[in-house]
């Protein structure tokens, strides 16, 4: 167990930050499911924002690499696309 008040508070409130950054991915993970499992053009298109918002959200806040945001909001907006 930590021995000083600034390393015990460290520890809450990273225990803290995890729970809100696995919450975040978390639900951007199911969204990006949903988008990817739509088969309606209007439906995915009002969607993908939001997504694509979450994304860089997450991005910003290096819970995920900012690369990988990329990568995922192309191949996202290129299946919204291609969508009849």
């Amino acid at each position: 167990m930590a021995n000083h008040k600034s390393s015990i508070k460290r520890i809450r409130a990273n225990a803290t930050k995890r729970l809100r950054n696995r919450y975040q991915a978390k639900t951007t993970r199911n969204a990006v499911k949903k988008l990817r499992a739509s088969t309606d053009k209007t439906a995915a298109t009002a969607l993908l924002p939001k997504v694509i918002s979450m994304l860089d959200r997450l991005a910003k806040k290096n819970i995920i690499h900012k690369n990988k945001a990329s990568n995922n909001k192309s191949k996202l907006t290129r299946f919204v696309n291609n969508l009849k």
